[in-house]
């Protein structure tokens, strides 16, 4: 349950790297940082059983750093939106006016909804115009996210702020769990940034950008630069949100403590899970319990990997090792000498409901794959042709699914209503793929006929594929039938979604 909540509603918006067997750590820096900012709790207003929201897409200009302005876009906001806080099973009226200057949508992550207010590419809202999607939350507690899902832009805008965290609360799964919003229950949303040295935002500012997705060189927290966050409870729980475009995160703490991970996508776990290191690919959400009662100062990071990475030639095999090998500091925690005895960890959070292979009446494959296109390069630079006879490697802005790229006016796929499915993921490029589905949640049967380890056990939207895997995903669709708005799967690599790493599907009868 939310306690002291109202009171924090105005606090202001200020300012991962994959796991392996060998980690480089992120060097402590000597700056005295920045106050993480906490976005403002949103509320709503109850008017006769129907929640409201009033959202507001706007420009701004943001101060990353000292003595600079960015130009940013944001949500009721300067950068970023609002945490919108829901309660499961009641109704929700959203009022979204877009003053961007550009059409854009506002897609409503790991929503179980209709269709038609789903936001994804086909809910546009024009320039100064409003959008007015209207649904029943059906989500069971846990953290989802909001942002911009405009066809061949999205990156673009979500790289300069669309985005926000969503909460929601759910009666029949109150536990004792930290739960003060802004004080031990702590919304971090994780994006990696690359600036001019005016302060300006660089986006595809190099042809790799399109093929790899884009990578910063910078972390913001909460759009804070250098966060540090002092802790007053002996427990803290963070709602871990990778709103990276395409940066993967290893988060992990300076002196390899230990922390329970009670939730993922779709909610809690079944029970907490034991960690000192967790993997969170683009769109991945996690939630972690930190005990601080020992009082010491220790830095979230995300760890660079070295090793165990797959092998491929070319100039693509070399950027990538380059940046798995970025190590970063996410956030220094700072206990206070006294710390609030808040509460106890229950062993038992949730109980889950396992769909059975054997309900499956379809099993459907996806390939993930990338065209050539990014090569090792000859003079006529990347994408031009071979060398020597050999081809030239990936990308070039040929990320498909099934070897076919998105089309607005063609659905890929048609599944009938209240049934049970498991697909098959593939991905046969050298890089990984966060996949995800529009219409709700799903569980993972398997990785390489290997069952998922106890913290993807429970319900996600967003999963990764590795490089050469290949994994089933069990899911199953009910509630809304729409045999004219389509529902989304695609890359959450943002570049590669407006590249059109995306399908599509309607629920018929």
């Amino acid at each position: 349950m939310f306690t002291r909540r109202k009171a924090l509603k105005t606090i202001g918006l200020g300012s991962l790297a994959m796991g392996s067997r060998s980690f480089l750590f992120a060097q402590p820096t000597t700056d005295g940082g920045n106050p993480l900012a906490i976005p403002p709790l949103e509320e709503g207003e109850l008017i006769e059983g129907v929640r409201h929201f009033q959202l507001r897409l706007q420009q701004g200009t943001s101060s990353f750093f000292p003595g600079t302005t960015t130009a940013t876009l944001g949500i009721n906001g300067n950068y970023l939106g609002p945490s919108l806080h829901l309660h499961r099973n009641e109704p929700i009226s959203l009022h979204i006016e877009n003053q961007i200057g550009e059409p854009t949508t506002l897609h409503w992550h790991g929503f179980h909804l209709p269709p038609s207010e789903d936001g994804g590419p086909h809910q546009t809202i024009a320039k100064g115009d409003t959008w007015n999607p209207q649904f029943t939350v059906r989500q069971f507690a846990g953290t989802f996210w909001y942002h911009s899902h405009m066809l061949h832009t999205a990156g673009e805008q979500v790289y300069k702020g669309l985005a926000g965290m969503i909460i929601v609360e759910d009666d029949e799964q109150q536990l004792e769990l930290p739960s003060t919003y802004g004080i031990d229950d702590i919304p971090l949303i994780v994006q990696d940034r690359r600036f001019d040295d005016d302060g300006a935002f660089q986006y595809l500012s190099a042809y790799e950008d399109s093929v790899i997705g884009m990578h910063g060189d910078t972390i913001l927290l909460n759009g804070t630069h250098l966060p540090y966050f002092e802790a007053t409870s002996r427990l803290v729980r963070f709602r871990l949100l990778n709103a990276a475009n395409a940066r993967t995160f290893t988060f992990a703490f300076s002196d390899g403590r230990e922390f329970q991970q009670i939730a993922s996508d779709g909610g809690l776990l079944p029970s907490p899970v034991a960690l000192t290191r967790l993997e969170l690919a683009p769109a991945e959400r996690a939630e972690i319990v930190v005990d601080f009662s020992d009082g010491r100062d220790v830095k979230l990071l995300s760890l660079g990997r070295t090793s165990n990475f797959p092998e491929f030639s070319g100039a693509m095999s070399r950027i990538m090792r380059s940046l798995n090998a970025q190590a970063f500091d996410i956030l220094s925690i700072r206990p206070q000498a006294q710390l609030q005895a808040n509460t106890q960890l229950p062993a038992q959070l949730a109980s889950l409901y396992r769909l059975p292979e054997a309900a499956a009446t379809n099993t459907r494959k996806f390939l993930l794959s990338m065209g050539a296109g990014m090569r090792s390069g000859d003079d006529r630079g990347p994408g031009r042709g071979t060398r020597n006879g050999n081809g030239g490697g990936y990308g070039g802005g040929n990320s498909s699914i099934n070897g076919r790229r998105m089309e607005l006016n063609f659905i890929n796929e048609r599944i009938k209503f209240n049934t049970t499915e498991v697909w098959e993921l593939s991905n046969s490029s050298p890089m990984m793929h966060p996949f995800h589905v529009h219409h709700g949640q799903f569980q993972i049967l398997d990785r390489n006929g290997q069952p998922p380890p106890e913290n993807e056990m429970g319900w996600k939207d967003t999963v990764k594929v590795r490089s050469g895997e290949h994994m089933r995903i069990i899911m199953r669709f009910t509630d809304y039938i729409d045999e004219q708005n389509p529902y989304m799967y695609h890359c959450h690599i943002l570049e590669h979604e407006d590249q059109g790493m995306m399908g599509q599907f309607l629920v018929v009868e």
